[in-house]
């Protein structure tokens, strides 16, 4: 999308309050990808993304940031933890299988656009298909007069299965058998190709009767698989999809600092952690990874590193990997304003949320501005005094003051729900003043 770094970030404000220099570092980042990319293709291919190395506690809004970013600009995006693989000789996850799931989420992105382009044509083959069920074919030596009758009630027929009034209609239905679709990203390409071998000479050997009696409203639904296998080339969303992943992917890499060598953890005895810093490089410097459906060079894709880094520090990373992560961004802790900000300014805060959820009971819950900043006030006050889990504990917050409320909807119906500051004090403060408490509680 053409967004200017200022439309980026004034997208943002509406679900992520503060973090300014965050904003601007990451909307500058992908700007500057769009600019690229109106470059000729000599210049253009010497050009790396500015990778960004975002440090900050928990909750504090570095994974919604990119996360929010990636929905608006509808690029391939994947949310990894750095703590979850290990150096290659050791079981778990190796680093190549990031790119892979980049892969796979770039094309449920490609494809799902082509099933919208092609809306009309997947409708109109799933009601075709229902229609000849429920209207045989006239025969052979049929007169016009029968053919005019008959045109007439199909479009009738049509009409009535595609508002739905046939839903409830018993019909016989030939299930095409589908291939099943192996997306084990842990495996090598190799070996998920020979998965799916096998699944396609089973499914031949395994001949079963296909058809099944299911309703018009079921019938829909089995058919849609069906019709998009049949009118998408899956070819061109296959290349389409791995140039997009190539081109605009996001990988936001998390627990960063998890696989730091700090003082205080050498000696440990678990997976090498230089050793998973050492094959994360060749990715993020840019190398060619395999995939079932192509290989796929990660020279230009964008790497957003995070972490907390409370017990190591940015300087414990290999200097190489730092190397790769040029643009260094700090994110503030949350402040009691800030707290309230994130309640009342968010576009779908968690406020909106309770009240939308109790709403499906009939009743109306509303918030005291005093009661919210009290909720502010008190998750504040919880996040110094036991650990500092940023906004999350809000959630925390929130569930404790309207479990009661929530359980006892019912009684509430057609009528409305005041949270005052008083109720928000009675049951928030002695587990925000208990110190054991509040580390059990909140």
């Amino acid at each position: 999308m053409n967004l200017t770094p200022k439309e980026i970030v004034e997208y943002l404000d509406n679900y992520v309050i503060a973090q300014k220099d965050a904003k601007k570092t990451i909307a500058l980042a992908l700007r500057t990808r769009y600019r690229r990319m109106q470059l000729d293709d000599e210049l253009k291919n010497e050009i790396t993304p500015k990778n960004i190395l975002m440090i900050g506690s928990t909750g504090v809004g570095k994974t919604e940031i990119s996360r929010r970013l990636a929905k608006m600009m509808k690029v391939p995006f994947i949310k990894v933890e750095a703590s979850k693989y290990t150096e290659v000789g050791f079981v778990g996850r190796d680093v190549e299988s990031m790119i892979r799931d980049l892969v796979v989420n770039s094309i449920s992105i490609v494809k799902a656009e082509q099933e919208e382009a092609n809306k009309e044509k997947i409708e109109n083959y799933i009601i075709n298909k229902i229609t000849e069920k429920l209207l045989p074919p006239l025969p052979a030596g049929a007169s016009e007069s029968k053919k005019d009758d008959y045109q007439r009630l199909l479009e009738a027929m049509e009409k009535r299965i595609e508002s739905g009034e046939m839903d409830d209609k018993v019909i016989e239905l030939e299930i095409e058998k589908l291939n099943i679709e192996f997306n084990d990203t842990n495996l090598p390409p190799e070996m998920a190709k020979v998965q799916e071998s096998f699944s396609k000479v089973f499914a031949t050997i395994n001949k079963e009767d296909n058809k099944k009696e299911v309703t018009v409203k079921d019938a829909k639904m089995l058919l849609r698989q069906e019709a998009t296998n049949k009118l998408l080339d899956m070819t061109r969303v296959n290349a389409e999809a791995l140039r997009r992943a190539e081109n605009g992917g996001i990988i936001f890499l998390d627990e960063i600092d998890k696989i730091a060598l700090s003082e205080k953890s050498q000696g440990r005895n678990d997976p090498s952690k230089e050793g998973v810093q050492r094959d994360l490089l060749p990715i993020v410097e840019g190398s060619s990874v395999s995939t079932k459906y192509g290989t796929i060079n990660t020279d230009h894709i964008l790497f957003i590193a995070a972490g907390a880094f409370h017990v190591s520090k940015p300087s414990d990373l290999i200097p190489e990997l730092q190397g790769r992560f040029p643009l260094r961004v700090e994110l503030e802790a949350l402040t009691e304003e800030t707290l309230y900000q994130i309640l009342t300014r968010t576009q779908n805060s968690l406020l909106k949320q309770y009240q939308a959820l109790l709403g499906v009971e009939g009743m109306e819950l509303i918030f005291e501005d005093e009661a919210v900043r009290a909720i502010a006030k008190l998750a504040h006050r919880a996040n110094e005094t036991a650990e500092d889990i940023g906004a999350r504990r809000l959630h925390t917050v929130l569930e404790r003051i309207l479990e009661d409320i929530s359980f006892n909807a019912d009684e509430y119906k057609g009528k409305e729900f005041v949270v005052t500051a008083k109720l928000v004090h009675e049951k928030l403060d002695n587990a925000v003043e208990d110190e054991d408490l509040s580390r059990y509680i909140l």
